[in-house]
């Protein structure tokens, strides 16, 4: 069993930076795969980002790719989402997601597929 924890979420203005963090519980963090999902208000739960278990291989959608950059740091059982240049279509609920072992690249955006989620933290991007 793996809990998810994230933090870093808050208000901030259109072109503006947040840095969330999902810290981890247990000892095999550096064997899961780890991802990012959102949330938006009246909308369905989408992919953001996704990082394998040594941080080598690292994938994004297309909206955020360029602006996003997910790492992870496997003695501190944390992953990260920097999120730059913040526009107000990012505002949503973030979530944390892991998956206990690899993730074909054609599973990784299929939330199903993951098995831990955090909890969530809300990001809000004011115009």
């Amino acid at each position: 069993q793996v809990q998810l924890v994230e933090s870093g979420g808050g208000l901030v203005q259109a072109g503006g930076s947040l840095r969330l963090s999902c810290a981890a519980s247990g000892r095999t963090f550096s064997s899961y795969f780890m991802g990012w999902f959102r949330q938006a208000p009246g909308k369905e739960r989408e992919f953001v980002a996704s990082i394998d278990w040594s941080g080598d291989s690292t994938y994004y959608a297309d909206s955020v790719k360029g602006r996003f950059t997910i790492s992870r740091d496997n003695a501190k059982n944390t992953v990260y989402l920097q999120m730059n240049s913040l526009k107000p279509e990012d505002t949503a609920v973030y979530y944390c997601a892991a998956r206990g072992g690899p993730l074909h690249a054609s599973s990784r955006l299929r939330e199903e597929k993951y098995d831990f989620w955090g909890q969530g933290t809300q990001v809000t991007v004011s115009s």
